[in-house]
């Protein structure tokens, strides 16, 4: 299936690594000049330059704390620059996984933490949106896609769920006000992925209980209906169909990607 992505120019921050790498990536090899974000400048430079070596692609990094509206404002200005306008954004720049809090319930909930989770997704999302908003309305096509995560599904962290949850409700409030306009709005939440970050919490765990890493992986990972974990690439090509024009009929909705919670009915 053609895609049809050639030429389109993309926005993905927090793509220096992990899923935000992958997706930047994908796109490329699916021919979209891509400009991916992140905190660390070198990291991200060393990344555009890996992308655009491997696939052949145009892709180019910029610098910015999503945090900091006067950084996302230039940070889109920047990737317009850059591109020449811009067609698609992958809103994913924050931690990965919320920490389990020191002390269990809501004792170890503290409340810079709460905020400041809140700040880097949830309002850190809505700035990249309301900056490049006006950059795909004018186009009279455009997909944004926000990655949060499946703890918007269940209980574990008061962190983890709320902040996933409210990308949620921002996700549909944003598709109903721009679907008519021409731009697609839909979440994307990975459940268990395989980031740069996977050996070592395998290792810890092998090492703790005395077990080999295949066997730690599958006690973390492997509690989906596919038996194991998700890799990067595979989120990857859902949000890559998400941001081209064949994924029209979805607007507005959330799509998990954590490769299937047994007994769950979401509808």
């Amino acid at each position: 299936m053609d895609l049809e992505l050639a030429g389109k120019r993309a926005l993905v921050t927090g793509g220096s690594r992990g899923i935000g790498k992958a997706i930047a990536r994908a796109l490329a090899e699916e021919g979209v000049r891509v400009v991916i974000s992140s905190r660390d400048g070198a990291a991200g430079a060393a990344t555009a330059a890996d992308l655009a070596r491997d696939t052949g692609g145009e892709v180019h990094a910029l610098v910015a704390d999503t945090r900091d509206d006067a950084e996302v404002d230039a940070l889109v200005a920047g990737a317009v620059a850059l591109l020449g306008g811009l067609d698609i954004v992958v809103n994913n720049a924050a931690r990965p996984g919320s920490a389990a809090p020191t002390t269990p319930g809501i004792a170890g909930v503290v409340s810079e933490y709460l905020l400041d989770e809140l700040n880097t997704k949830l309002v850190g999302y809505l700035r990249v949106a309301r900056a490049a908003a006006p950059h795909l309305v004018a186009n009279g096509w455009g997909r944004i896609i926000n990655i949060s995560g499946l703890a918007a599904r269940q209980s574990g962290t008061i962190a983890g769920s709320a902040r996933n949850v409210a990308v949620s409700a921002f996700t549909k409030n944003l598709a109903d006000e721009l679907g008519p306009k021409g731009v697609n709005v839909t979440v994307v939440h990975p459940g268990a992925t395989r980031t740069e970050r996977t050996v070592e919490t395998v290792s810890r765990k092998a090492a703790a209980e005395g077990i080999t890493p295949a066997d730690a992986e599958k006690a973390l990972y492997g509690h989906s209906l596919i038996g194991r974990i998700v890799e990067a690439e595979e989120v990857a090509a859902v949000v890559t169909f998400l941001a081209s024009p064949r994924s029209v009929a979805i607007n507005g909705d959330a799509i998990a990607a954590g490769g299937g919670s047994p007994r769950a009915i979401h509808y």
